[in-house]
């Protein structure tokens, strides 16, 4: 993280958003020793203006933020912090502070994405995934059809969880096939896209 936020006019907006989800959870205001603590603590404190002092988001409900990523606004007076949430982020009760549902987690598959980039170039005796694409794209890709057929198999059973389990293998295999072709999930979406405008 290079920029850093700009406390020299004041408060400094920070918008809190579900690093899985991405969905905006809420958006408060920081100064510059709240910022201080919450890079120190990996726990999202702002500086509450009712109150009149830091105040660390959930110190009461333990609905606590905590930090995985912060980045600075090109102007330097934005907060942008991706953060996973304890619980129910508004004080109301409601998953966000715009009263909508955080249950949509589709997003964290580009998560998954880059975790599969970074283990590439692994050791194939520590990364199932490494050893993956060292065997070369025709084993990866007959994993991908091989997890396809388990699951066409497990569509015709009664069984919920060993579905969901054989989906998630399928979705995972093709992600691997995905990096090893250098073709993004993005690229993948915008297909999609395009499809759905037709």
């Amino acid at each position: 993280m290079s920029l850093q936020p700009d406390f020299s006019k004041g408060l400094v907006p920070a918008i809190i958003q579900d690093a899985s989800t991405l969905k905006v959870l809420m958006l408060g205001y920081m100064n510059e020793e709240a910022y201080t603590k919450t890079l120190a603590e990996n726990r999202v404190t702002f500086f509450s203006r009712s109150k009149n002092r830091l105040w660390t988001k959930g110190e009461t409900s333990e609905n606590y933020l905590d930090v995985i990523n912060v980045a600075i606004d090109c102007d330097q007076d934005t907060i942008l912090i991706q953060a996973k949430p304890a619980g129910p982020t508004c004080h109301t009760g409601s998953d966000t502070c715009f009263n909508e549902s955080n249950a949509d987690n589709a997003a964290w598959l580009d998560h998954l994405k880059h975790i599969i980039r970074s283990r590439k170039n692994a050791s194939a005796d520590t990364s199932y995934t490494a050893s993956l694409f060292q065997k070369g794209t025709h084993k990866v890709a007959q994993k991908v059809g091989e997890e396809a057929v388990e699951l066409v198999i497990e569509a015709m059973m009664d069984n919920d969880e060993l579905f969901k389990g054989e989906a998630a293998d399928l979705i995972f295999h093709l992600l691997v096939l995905l990096e090893d072709r250098g073709i993004g999930l993005e690229e993948i979406v915008k297909t999609l896209q395009a499809r759905h405008q037709k």
